[in-house]
């Protein structure tokens, strides 16, 4: 092998290595935002499911809820 082949084959190799690492890094931040993704979804139902048990302990407090 040449010089020039040898710089053309560790140039190749470099850049597959980037590129491998480059989408490491991809999956990591998809999978860091799915998990905050999950993260707000299961905040926003305990906010929801603590709104409808204040609603419901007004109801009940005024005799309004039918349940």
């Amino acid at each position: 092998m040449n010089q020039s082949q040898n710089i053309s084959h560790q140039a190749g190799q470099a850049k597959g290595q980037a590129e491998e690492k480059a989408s490491g890094m991809m999956d990591q931040m998809s999978n860091a935002a799915q998990s905050a993704k999950e993260s707000c979804q299961g905040a926003g139902q305990q906010m929801k499911d603590k709104a409808q048990g204040a609603a419901d302990s007004v109801k009940d407090a005024v005799g309004a809820n039918k349940n």
